[in-house]
């Protein structure tokens, strides 16, 4: 018997007893067999409007809980989840397990685990009751805007510079990140226009991790738009704005949907406005700024704003240190897609070594290029940007390619399309904003 088969049969149910609200932070309550989860959340704003609508900011924080969830049912995958404070309609219920397929595929992938379409059952409150819909008359204004502080999010902020109503725009920044915090700064937000939000992780899921229980990946950027949405309410604005490209769509392992970045997909971005608009009338519009563009036209845009080259940090690793480890696929990664436009010296100050002349790194380049490989799971471009990339990063050093790019010459396979013309129309990009990206 799996490992999965066995934590199924002897946790059956996984329980969402409950939230609240307190004047600076949420708490959530979820329980399995006698193990009590209690992750809260606390922020540190005073831009906050009255709320003309204290029901619509329950559902809110209530679905920020579902989100929640995620994290702490894969422990487990208990068969059945059961919520105790509030109530999904039918279609609510398709969403979430929907969410808990795709958004977990790397998680299942990982641990082997191929879920059945009966993976999971949600009950609630009323099953079979409609959700009642809210309203809020408020006049929403500006925008909020997430900020994780790698090339991404910053050409988001200084695109949003384009726009008259600038000065009525929020950062919000999760957890205390520096290279976030510094890129807001840097783009000129006062720290009393930058939302920090704290979440805190159960104890108890740790210890259960400890213990051999499942881990692995969770769509943290589904959780981000949750909790936007909560924030962006509370704080009157208009829109929430990410900063997720075209180039999240392409998965991770050949011939299946998984895909790392499936919560930054376009596919969640719809389904995701679909379900906020399903909540009320009058909430804040989720959308990607960037959606449009593609990682190769993102790095070359970035390239543009040299004042946060010392001030960026896109590894997951370096994260807690505000430092690139160097040894990384997404250290790489970044580091090829910047050789594609800037030249070794500039590159040298911000990564203080030459990756592509590292050979320990030659398997690591292989996975990112090669599509007849998993591509590692990382937030990565496509591989025909990386292509592109690796072969205009050999243009620039055609006289002294470095040694990964001198062994790998004869692999690269520049893309059929023209990566920094591309422009994908699929988007949900309001028209007022489309004229940033032109």
């Amino acid at each position: 018997m799996s490992r999965y088969d066995e934590l199924r049969s002897v946790h059956k149910k996984f329980i969402y007893h409950g939230y609240s609200i307190t004047g600076n932070g949420f708490s959530f309550r979820f329980s399995v067999d006698g193990y009590e989860f209690t992750p809260r959340w606390s922020f540190n704003t005073e831009s906050a409007v009255p709320s003309a609508n204290p029901a619509l900011l329950r559902e809110l924080v209530f679905n920020l809980g579902m989100a929640e969830l995620v994290s702490y049912w894969k422990c487990a995958c208990p068969p059945v989840v059961e919520v105790r404070c509030g109530s999904l309609d039918d279609w609510q219920v398709k969403w979430w397990k929907k969410l808990y397929l795709n958004g977990l595929g790397e998680f299942f992938y990982q641990n082997g685990i191929t879920p059945r379409d009966d993976f999971m059952t949600i009950i609630s409150e009323r099953p079979n009751g409609s959700v009642a819909r809210h309203a809020d008359a408020r006049e929403l204004s500006g925008c909020l805007v997430p900020v994780g502080g790698g090339k991404d999010s910053v050409v988001t902020l200084e695109l949003l510079g384009g726009l008259k109503a600038r000065g009525d725009n929020l950062c919000y920044v999760i957890g205390e990140i520096r290279r976030a915090t510094d890129s807001a700064r840097t783009a000129g937000y006062p720290d009393s226009r930058i939302i920090k939000a704290s979440r805190s992780i159960s104890p108890v899921l740790l210890e259960l991790n400890g213990r051999g229980y499942l881990n692995g990946h969770t769509p943290f950027s589904a959780i981000v738009a949750f909790s936007s949405l909560v924030f962006a309410y509370i704080t009157g604005k208009r829109y929430i704005v990410l900063s997720n490209e075209s180039s999240a769509n392409e998965g991770n392992v050949p011939g299946t949907k998984v895909n790392h970045q499936y919560s930054k997909s376009t596919e969640f971005e719809r389904d995701f406005r679909e379900y906020t608009a399903r909540l009320g009338e009058g909430l804040p519009e989720y959308f990607s700024l960037l959606r449009a563009w593609n990682e190769y036209r993102i790095t070359k845009e970035f390239t543009r704003y040299p004042k946060y080259f010392s001030v960026f940090q896109s590894c997951n690793k370096g994260t807690k240190t505000n430092t690139w480890c160097l040894k990384c696929a997404k250290c790489l990664y970044v580091y090829i897609m910047l050789a594609a436009w800037l030249d070794d010296d500039v590159l040298a100050g911000i990564f203080n070594k030459n990756l592509l002349d590292d050979g320990e790194l030659a398997e690591t380049l292989a996975a990112l290029a090669d599509p007849a490989r998993d591509k590692p799971f990382e937030c990565v471009g496509t591989r025909g940007e990386i292509n592109a990339a690796l072969h205009k990063a050999l243009e620039r050093r055609r006289d002294a390619p470095p040694k990964l790019l001198r062994d790998y010459a004869e692999k690269i396979t520049p893309s059929d399309f023209e990566p920094d013309r591309f422009f994908d129309k699929n988007n949900f990009i309001p028209e007022i904003f489309l004229k940033l990206l032109r």
